[in-house]
C-alpha cells in the first residue's frame, strides 16, 4: 500500500480535522485489526481531547467512503483495516480473540476450480478461520 489512510481522506474530499488526522494515523500505524475501542484508547493517547463519540463518527465515515473495511469475527465486536490492503485471509484464534492474517496459494486456486465447476468466476471472497492453537504433542 502506497497511500496513506490519510491519503485516500483527502482524494475523496472529506474534511479532515485534527482529530480526524490523530485517528487516521492511529489506524494507518496498527498492524492488528483493532475495535472502536482499541482506536479510541490508542488515539486519545496521542490527543486526550478525542472523545469515543468521535472515533465511532470517524470510523463510520471511513468506512461508507469505502476506505475501512469492517470485519465481525465473532466476539461481538466490529474490527477494522485498510479497505486497499492486498488481499488475505485470516484465521481467528479463540482463546486470545488474535486474528492472524495469511495467504495460501492453494486455497486460492480450490476457490478458482470449485467456483469454474459450478459455472462461476470469483469476483471476491472472504475466508475467517476459526481455531484454537494445537497442544504440545510431546507429554
Amino acid at each position: 500500500m502506497t497511500e496513506t489512510i490519510l491519503d485516500r481522506c483527502e482524494a475523496k474530499g472529506l474534511r479532515m480535522t485534527d482529530q480526524r488526522r490523530v485517528i487516521a494515523s492511529v489506524l494507518q500505524d496498527s498492524d492488528d485489526h483493532p475495535d472502536v475501542e482499541e482506536l479510541y484508547r490508542r488515539a486519545s493517547d496521542r490527543d486526550n481531547r478525542i472523545s469515543l463519540a468521535t472515533v465511532y463518527r470517524t470510523v463510520k465515515l471511513l468506512e461508507e467512503s469505502g476506505i475501512l473495511e469492517k470485519h465481525e469475527f465473532g466476539d461481538g465486536r466490529a474490527r477494522y483495516e485498510a479497505a486497499d490492503r492486498a488481499h488475505h485471509d485470516h484465521l481467528i484464534d479463540l482463546n486470545s480473540g488474535d486474528v492472524i492474517e495469511f495467504v495460501d496459494d492453494e486455497i486460492e486456486a480450490l476457490q478458482e476450480k470449485i467456483a469454474r465447476k459450478l459455472g462461476y468466476e470469483i469476483k471476491g471472497h472472504r475466508l475467517e478461520l476459526y481455531g484454537v492453537p494445537l497442544k504440545d504433542r510431546k507429554s
